[in-house]
């Protein structure tokens, strides 16, 4: 995640199913400047049956630095004691109880748990076929962070292969990282070239914005 590359200490991983598979705490736990990472996932039996049959995604969840809730990413949000500097929002489609976690309710939940300089991330669906989805969360997320900022990955798997993420952040804009912010750590997609090129939106997806 983007946040953790850039600023450190703890981070938390909130989801009402999907991050249970570990694939965010592998990449995150790669960054030496991380010493805690909180997966929180609503239905245990995911996270066993990932540890089951997708090891190499699930490899990292027995690290020491990496602590795991089976719990509703919702309610554990609300009770937070010790701010995060980082939250990651893995979360499923907003349809049933997923839909708690696209709301501004639930992203002013998310600014309470966060450090003074914390910032959060969460995917937020294809810009080809979820366009509502996009313009709900970015209207929570600008509204409740200072900085906001939506940028584009390529995920073949997921429907039109395009997908989009927001950021909403208290104070560190990522389209100004100093150039050694950049770590060399070893990864199969993100690059500082990447980075910089995700925040550069098509016209349609800018439109989406407005």
């Amino acid at each position: 995640g983007l946040g953790l590359r850039r600023i450190g200490a703890r981070g938390v991983l909130l989801d009402e199913l999907g991050v249970g598979d570990g694939g965010i705490v592998r990449e995150a736990v790669k960054h030496p400047g991380v010493r805690e990472v909180h997966l929180v996932e609503i239905d245990g039996q995911v996270i066993e049956i990932c540890r089951k049959f997708f090891p190499n995604i699930s490899c990292e969840l027995d690290n020491p630095r990496v602590k795991v809730h089976v719990e509703d990413g919702i309610e554990f949000v609300k009770n937070v004691k010790d701010p995060y500097d980082v939250v990651i929002i893995d979360s499923s489609e907003p349809i049933g109880p997923g839909i708690g976690l696209f709301t501004q309710e639930f992203y002013r939940s998310v600014s309470k748990a966060l450090a003074p300089d914390g910032l959060m991330v969460a995917q937020t669906e294809s810009p080809f076929y979820n366009q509502d989805v996009i313009k709900m969360a970015w209207s929570g997320i600008s509204a409740t962070f200072p900085i906001a900022q939506l940028y584009l990955a390529a995920v073949p798997t997921y429907p039109s292969g395009l997908w989009s993420l927001t950021m909403g952040s208290k104070k560190y804009n990522p389209l100004e990282v100093r150039s050694d912010r950049f770590q060399g750590i070893s990864t199969k997609y993100y690059t500082p070239d990447v980075h910089w090129a995700a925040f550069s939106l098509p016209r349609f997806v800018e439109e989406l914005l407005r």
